[in-house]
């Protein structure tokens, strides 16, 4: 392990560079925009820049700008952006954003395509800064083709092998630099005051025209800056993203880190290949997960939940004993989802924002769910609508029917009481109130509240004509 010195850097800025096109990517969506784990890449690093408490954080943009600066403020970030135009390199990147940062703190730069760095790790690499010292993060790779090389004293490679002297890029390395196999993350702390310094004695005179960033090290050992390395061993936090198929290769990573954790609490997943968090799943003893269930947002599944195959879960929080069964979508946006304990929903069942279940309430097959309350064993459970509705306890809601909530205008609210009957293929015209114990004969359009105990059939009288003949096609001439 490196040692850490202590804790003295001041307060916290973050630059991240997101002015790429990223043209391996082949897509008219900039780099940094393209989803990981359901998230812009970006947004994930801005999200690690906030849990670690930044001051500022800058966000470098270039290519498809605007569109990248509307995205990111949407999430409600505090950011700050900066433009680099043209891109002229990383070091000419940085050069754009520390006018925005006050001389006082220790900057961290940070790039937008390498999503998945870990909090702990950017701490512990502000600590080997300490507030005086140019610390870089790095990693041993087998092959480190295409990555800068770090060369130390000795002219060795390899952690602990003595103190950083530069950092050497691919196409300007000699034979002998290639085979060095630590390289340069692309991530740095660094006391600002140090680096606004070093940035403006940078030159463009490599291979590829270009202000390198990492020439700086180069000038803090001339400056007799010490410059550190911090060394780490996962290469997921320090991946980065340049084209489909490292993207893909990335998210199945990651999903596969999430499925290994939840099995170590206990969660039993089918198959750990076929399985996809965005955003967070908690989940207590027992749990169950067939295979190609995706978690969106915030998701809790309570002991023993049951979740059937290929079913879409979104903000939603899922008592104890309940089932879904497969191919069932529940998305509750901001205002959530509740599904009461023992409760079954599915197969192929929708429930929208606002829906909430009660105790073993059933929600069957093609029934769609929305900002209605459903008491406890309320059952639904073929070819039906709730919109807008408050359920009673043991209603028993049929086939076909649904609630009239929207008049063109306005939604409207049904109140079905307890213990009601409604048969199939009901239209509850809302507003309107159905009486406790009351039933619905099926086929009814119901526009008007009806008494407790009631009976109430509102459809056409049904007329036979007997021996009636079907109209015959006349023959073709």
């Amino acid at each position: 392990m490196n040692q850490i010195p202590q804790d003295n850097q001041g307060p916290i800025d973050v630059v991240i560079m997101a002015a790429g096109k990223g043209t391996r990517m082949k897509s008219r969506l900039p780099k940094v925009l393209h989803r990981l784990a359901g998230r812009a890449l970006l947004a994930h690093v801005t999200d690690t820049a906030a849990r670690i408490g930044a001051r500022h954080v800058v966000v470098v943009t270039g290519h498809g700008a605007a569109e990248v600066e509307a995205a990111m403020s949407a999430t409600g970030a505090a950011l700050q952006f900066a433009r680099q135009e043209p891109q002229l390199g990383t070091g000419h990147a940085v050069q754009q954003a520390v006018p925005l940062l006050p001389d006082d703190g220790t900057v961290l730069v940070l790039s937008g395509d390498v999503p998945l760095i870990g909090e702990e790790t950017l701490r512990a690499l502000i600590a080997a800064s300490a507030g005086q010292r140019l610390a870089l993060l790095t990693i041993e790779f087998d092959d480190p083709t295409g990555y800068g090389r770090i060369v130390r004293a000795e002219g060795q490679g390899g952690q602990g092998a003595g103190e950083v002297t530069a950092i050497v890029e691919q196409k300007d390395a000699t034979e002998a630099q290639r085979q060095i196999r630590e390289i340069y993350s692309g991530v740095m702390a660094v006391p600002v005051g140090l680096l606004k310094g070093w940035l403006a004695r940078l030159d463009n005179r490599n291979a590829q025209g270009e202000y390198y960033l990492t020439d700086i090290v180069k000038l803090a050992a001339a400056d007799g800056v010490p410059v550190v390395a911090h060394v780490i061993g996962d290469a997921l936090q320090v991946a980065g993203i340049n084209s489909p198929a490292q993207l893909a290769a990335l998210e199945r990573a990651w999903q596969l880190r999430q499925a290994d954790a939840l099995m170590a609490q206990g969660v039993r997943l089918a198959d750990p290949a076929r399985f996809d968090v965005r955003g967070t799943l908690a989940c207590e003893a027992d749990v169950e997960i067939d295979v190609n269930c995706v978690f969106e947002g915030s998701v809790y599944l309570g002991e023993g939940v049951r979740i059937g195959a290929n079913c879409v879960i979104a903000n939603a929080r899922i008592e104890a004993g309940a089932v879904i069964h497969p191919f069932t979508h529940i998305d509750g946006e901001k205002t959530g989802v509740t599904v009461g304990e023992r409760s079954l929903v599915g197969p192929f069942a929708r429930l929208r924002p606002g829906a909430q279940l009660g105790t073993e309430v059933h929600i069957g097959n093609f029934v769609e769910v929305k900002n209605s309350t459903l008491a406890d064993g309320a059952k639904a459970n073929h070819l039906a609508y709730l919109g807008d509705a408050s359920v009673g306890q043991r209603v028993n809601y049929g086939a076909g029917s649904i609630t009239a909530n929207y008049d063109g205008a306005n939604k409207h609210r049904t109140v079905i009481e307890d213990d009601v009957h409604v048969g199939s293929n009901c239209v509850l015209v809302a507003p309107i109130t159905i009486g406790a114990g009351g039933t619905i004969g099926g086929g009814s359009t119901v526009n008007k509240s009806t008494a407790p105990g009631a009976l109430t059939v509102a459809r056409g009288k049904q007329v036979s004509f007997p021996n009636w003949k079907r109209p015959q096609k006349t023959p073709k001439a």
